[in-house]
Parts: C-alpha cells; sequence; structure tokens
C-alpha cells in the first residue's frame, strides 16, 4: 500500500475510531462526581481556541457542532499519523491493536502533558482530577485500539487482494 493511502486508510480509522471514543467520554462523563461535570475537553477547547484567534463563544447552536467537528477532525489526523507511529514500533508483538493502545496512550500523553498546556488551551493533566484523567486516558485507550484494529483489517485485506 502507498504512502498517501496508508495516511488516508489511518485517517479514516481515526475518525470511525472517535466514535466510540466519545461515548466512552460521555458515558464516564455522567458518572463523574457533581463537581466534576464541567465540560469535557474537546469543549473547553473549542472555547479556548476561539478566544486565542480573538472570537467569543459561539452561542450553543453553534459551539457543540463546532466542537464536535473539530474533536472528530483531531481523531482523524491523528490516525493519519500511526502508520508512521506503528513503522517505529515493529518491535511490539501483535497483535495491531494493542499497538493501537500505545498509540492511543502517546496521544493523550502528547496533548494533555505536552503541547496542550504548552500553549495554554488547558492545564496539564497533572492539575486534573483522578477521575477526569482516568475518562480521558481510558477513551484514548479505546480510541487507539479501534483505530488500529480498522486500520490493521483493511490494510491486512488490501495485501490480500480485496
Amino acid at each position: 500500500m502507498n504512502a498517501p493511502m496508508r495516511f488516508a486508510k489511518g485517517a479514516a480509522a481515526g475518525l470511525i475510531a472517535t466514535a466510540p471514543m466519545t461515548a466512552v467520554m460521555l458515558g464516564w462523563h455522567r458518572k463523574l462526581p457533581w463537581w466534576q461535570r464541567d465540560s469535557l475537553p474537546p469543549s473547553k477547547l473549542t472555547t479556548r481556541i476561539l478566544r486565542a484567534v480573538g472570537l467569543k463563544k459561539l452561542d450553543d447552536e453553534a459551539h457543540e457542532p463546532l466542537t464536535w467537528i473539530s474533536h472528530f477532525g483531531y481523531g482523524a489526523a491523528s490516525g493519519a499519523l500511526f502508520p508512521l507511529a506503528e513503522s517505529l514500533m515493529r518491535d511490539l508483538p501483535p497483535p495491531i491493536h494493542a499497538k493501537g493502545v500505545v498509540y492511543g496512550l502517546l496521544i493523550w500523553t502528547g496533548s494533555y502533558l505536552g503541547w496542550i498546556p504548552a500553549v495554554g488551551l488547558l492545564e496539564p493533566a497533572t492539575e486534573h482530577p483522578k477521575q477526569r484523567n482516568m475518562l480521558m486516558i481510558a477513551a484514548h485507550l479505546v480510541w487507539g485500539a479501534t483505530m488500529a484494529a480498522l486500520y490493521g483489517m483493511w490494510r491486512d485485506n488490501e495485501r490480500k487482494g480485496g
């Protein structure tokens, strides 16, 4: 499979895997103690990015779709990079979804302990409540496993000529 096709399949897998990830996030969020049920990171990030570029928060009718578009877009962009990461993880044993779990954890770490606090969009995960971190880590593990399983299935299917 050529490189553009690998990246496209990774992006599609990342996009689709964002749905079960989001289900985990929303379901777990409802079970958090009431004092931890403030907005989930996709909504907070959308608000803060809009503010950073000089726009005020949109009304809920516009803010919510923009939040989910950006959330699913980030899932697709992260999935597009999985083929590169997988090649770096070639020494890890199969199955591929195990590599996806590692990748999902790397995405969480790079995001919530890395670039997001570095640019001032959110405080680092070390300052978030434990239950919220567990929610987001679990969601990223689900995303990674699902994304990698889809990517691997499509890659293997193409190798078989299907």
